[in-house]
């Protein structure tokens, strides 16, 4: 079962934030029940450079045993973060395709539902290799900027794991439909595809889509 979470603290709890994104990597390594966890910082996903990072969101991402997911959304660790922020969005998510890896790992076992035409998150991951960072940033824009005026998208966000070179995208959409629009029939998502393959700039990547089973709070 997938669980991700993004806080949103002020700005005096900022260094508290930081601290967790340490201090949280124990529990988690320990939690014999979780197969997969990433701590995520945020930011505006339009350049993907550390200028649009924001410092006052913060996420988790976390592959759960499913009989262990009411126990850990009660756990302490998510406890701390819930009464040190301002804002908690949360989704239970289902994986509907996944492809790629991320560090090294195939996180997400998906479960293609052809059925499925509720609310559908994705998740876009990727390493980008050190030499083609300045190339992978100059095509970026015009895809935020057609993935911002997508028909269908509730919100997008960009998430990673560090300030350069760990970058993806997390975004929800109405539907199953309105993400398919998006990523086949998109002319700057095409190129940058095109691009992707010519230049090989990633040295792993991630494409991920979910089910949104359960969602709470706003992103």
């Amino acid at each position: 079962m997938i669980r991700i979470y993004f806080w949103k603290v002020s700005s005096l709890r900022i260094p508290w934030a930081v601290t967790q994104m340490a201090l949280n990597r124990i529990p988690l390594q320990r939690n014999k029940e979780i197969s997969f966890w990433k701590l995520l910082g945020t930011g505006k996903g339009e350049t993907f450079t550390p200028r649009d990072a924001d410092s006052r969101r913060w996420g988790l991402i976390v592959n759960i045993e499913e009989s262990a997911l009411s126990d850990f959304h009660n756990s302490r660790l998510i406890k701390r973060w819930r009464e040190n922020s301002l804002e908690e969005f949360s989704a239970t998510l289902n994986p509907i395709a996944s492809q790629g890896r991320w560090s090294g790992k195939t996180p997400f076992t998906s479960q293609p539902d052809k059925s499925w035409n509720g609310h559908v998150a994705a998740i876009t991951r990727a390493r980008i290799k050190w030499r083609k960072n300045s190339l992978f940033w100059r095509s970026v824009p015009p895809v935020t900027m057609s993935l911002r005026n997508s028909p269908g998208l509730i919100a997008a966000i960009g998430i990673g794991e560090a300030p350069i070179g760990l970058q993806g995208t997390f975004s929800l959409w109405e539907n199953p439909a309105s993400i398919k629009e998006f990523a086949y029939r998109g002319q700057a998502h095409r190129e940058v595809i095109a691009a992707t393959h010519r230049e090989q700039w990633y040295a792993e990547e991630l494409f991920a889509r979910f089910a949104v089973t359960e969602m709470k709070g706003t992103l």
